[in-house]
């Protein structure tokens, strides 16, 4: 992670979520970059419920556009760790996203949208969790491994259930006869 000009590594084993606070009050130049290193112990720092694991890159570019309102413009790029929704085995989704995020002073905390007000007395804004749902919002809804790479034996296991399943439904589910006359006279038409 870039701190000023010092480059800093968090480490997998202790993730110190304090370095995702941006003193804002503190910035020294209208035009600040700051870039985070994001590996397991971040993810299970913040403790989201969609991603656990992986590695990426998020970089912050913070702009002053007026007094006291800040652009906070966010690039995150890597691949993360989630779980196929067919075979429930972990998979890497590639992530690469591009957010912003408005910051103004205030009286008191509050967000809206892309907009978050925080305490002037306080001057701080915490971007962890900002990093984490955008990386969570860019992954595609149906999280599903390249065909032929998802676990066989669940997939034998889930086909097994699927044609246990409807078998039972079509034994339980008699077609009323004056259904079977119509169905006939559909076939003969097709």
């Amino acid at each position: 992670m870039l701190i000023g000009n010092n480059f800093v590594t968090l480490h997998p084993e202790m993730c110190n979520l304090d370095k995702f606070i941006i003193d804002l009050k503190g910035l020294t130049s209208d035009d600040v970059c700051r870039t985070f290193e994001l590996d397991d112990s971040f993810f299970g720092a913040v403790g989201g419920e969609d991603v656990k694991k992986g590695a990426a890159t998020a970089e912050l570019q913070i702009r002053r556009v007026a007094e006291g309102c800040f652009d906070l413009r966010f690039h995150v790029h890597g691949e993360v760790t989630v779980l196929c929704d067919r075979c429930l085995d972990e998979m890497l989704q590639p992530v690469d996203t591009e957010d912003s995020l408005v910051v103004k002073y205030g009286e008191e905390y509050s967000e809206e949208d892309d907009y978050v007000t925080i305490p002037e007395s306080e001057g701080t804004v915490d971007v962890a969790w900002f990093i984490y749902e955008f990386i969570a919002l860019a992954l595609p809804i149906k999280h599903v491994h390249a065909p032929g790479k998802c676990n066989r034996a669940m997939i034998d296991m889930l086909n097994e259930h699927s044609t246990t399943r409807s078998s039972d439904g079509d034994a339980q589910e008699s077609i009323d006869p004056r259904w079977i006359e119509l169905l006939k006279l559909k076939e003969s038409k097709d």
